[in-house]
């Protein structure tokens, strides 16, 4: 029967928020969800992609566009489209996915960019991975193909390769494409992560606290192509990628402070002692007072990184930024702040007498000339005591102020792992 005239007419607008809603009450398989900010050039396209997929695929899912503030009718495109829309007020490539995983329906999540880069046809072998108990799955741009002019070259043979192998090297996933954006997730398990992140670095964060928490990831080929946008992309080579850099690095006090320091330290401290008696000369080279200064230096930074590393550690297990090491935790627990303070004391104390000792030895000859080489040398290692007594009793009470009971629990637990 057709519909009465007198009856109130529904906009097509309206028609397809009003399916949207309806849709949303059944028990979806797979959410398809695209950030997105001003692309209303490529946005119906992968929305038609998306859509093409879920209906010649049979599975039972959705398209949600997290859109970021859209100025150039993203939005209305997307509702025209029949997908389901979200408002993001916080700008961020990372803030509109997480509020975008946070209103999807779906079990399982594939996002990817609504600048026409992916093919949103072609999404089956990410969701056969999930379906087998994948908890992420990345694509592989490198395994896949990358057209030309898909990717500048800088990001293709030096951003993505080396962000990729430091994220390999210190988090030891087995993933060649970290900001592959391109990828599907079981929600619930990505939510228990809360990531954070509202910039471009989500895409490694999503990666690396995947890795903490010991989740199943997998990684398959992807295929990029030039996106089909007449504007340049979001993505900011330099900034980007140093907050990427900084990730990693924040998320890995080994790599950050324990590693570089240990290595200055044993530099410094071997150094000191060979040239503690007096001058050495290799071939033509002569290493006296100056290198020994240099030594002891490196000594002082080697100790203060190592602190730090202590501290990090103890603060990002607290929070659960990363997992409680099985390999490390009991000589973390054994460094109470007693026991540094006790170090402190110890070291700080010979370095004083040392000090007083020079005063002694110059103030016996009525402050005038001494000998110079043998008494600088002490003088410097007594100094050097001094700052790392300092340096750790600033250490130790730094680590029991973060040690102070709050009434904020972490955000989550993670899993487990060495660290």
């Amino acid at each position: 029967m057709g519909q009465p005239a007198d009856a109130p007419r529904i906009s097509a607008t309206k028609l397809n928020l009003l399916r949207g809603s309806m849709q949303t009450t059944r028990p979806l398989e797979l959410t398809i969800l695209m950030p997105c900010l001003n692309e209303a050039e490529t946005l119906a396209a992968c929305v038609r992609k998306a859509k093409g997929f879920l209906s010649d695929s049979g599975v039972n899912g959705e398209v949600l566009i997290a859109d970021n503030g859209s100025t150039d009718g993203s939005r209305q495109i997307a509702i025209k489209e029949g997908a389901r829309l979200v408002s993001v007020a916080e700008r961020g490539y990372g803030a509109a996915l997480l509020s975008g995983i946070g209103a999807a329906c779906g079990r399982y999540v594939i996002m990817g960019d609504a600048d026409d880069s992916y093919d949103f046809a072609h999404l089956m072998p990410f969701v056969e991975r999930l379906r087998e108990g994948a908890d992420v799955v990345v694509g592989n741009r490198f395994q896949g193909r990358i057209e030309r002019g898909a990717m500048p070259l800088l990001h293709k043979y030096l951003g993505n390769p080396l962000l990729s192998l430091v994220g390999r090297l210190f988090f030891k996933v087995e993933i060649g494409d970290f900001y592959c954006g391109l990828r599907g997730f079981n929600r619930d398990r990505i939510q228990a992560l809360s990531l954070r992140s509202t910039g471009m670095e989500f895409a490694i964060e999503m990666v690396v606290r995947s890795a903490l928490a010991g989740y199943r990831i997998d990684e398959i080929p992807a295929i990029l192509k030039k996106d089909g946008r007449s504007r340049p992309p979001h993505l900011r080579t330099w900034r980007d990628g140093w907050r990427g850099l900084c990730f990693l690095l924040m998320h890995n006090p080994k790599w950050l402070f324990l590693y570089p320091g240990m290595s200055i330290l044993a530099l410094g401290f071997f150094a000191t002692l060979v040239l503690l008696p007096g001058q050495v000369i290799i071939g033509s080279v002569s290493f006296d007072i100056h290198t020994f200064a240099v030594a002891c230096t490196a000594v002082l930074i080697g100790v203060q990184s190592i602190s730090f590393a202590v501290v990090a550690r103890r603060f990002a297990t607290a929070h659960g930024l990363i997992p409680r090491s099985t390999r490390w935790a009991r000589i973390i627990d054994a460094i109470t702040v007693e026991k540094i303070l006790l170090v402190a004391m110890v070291i700080g104390l010979a370095g004083f007498a040392g000090f007083i000792w020079c005063f002694w030895s110059w103030a016996s000859t009525g402050f005038g000339a001494l000998e110079y080489p043998w008494l600088m040398r002490v003088l410097i290692v007594s100094l050097t005591g001094l700052a790392i007594g300092v340096q750790l009793t600033l250490t130790g009470f730094l680590s029991g102020i973060m040690e102070i009971p709050t009434n904020t629990a972490p955000p989550f637990r993670l899993l487990g792992g060495d660290g």
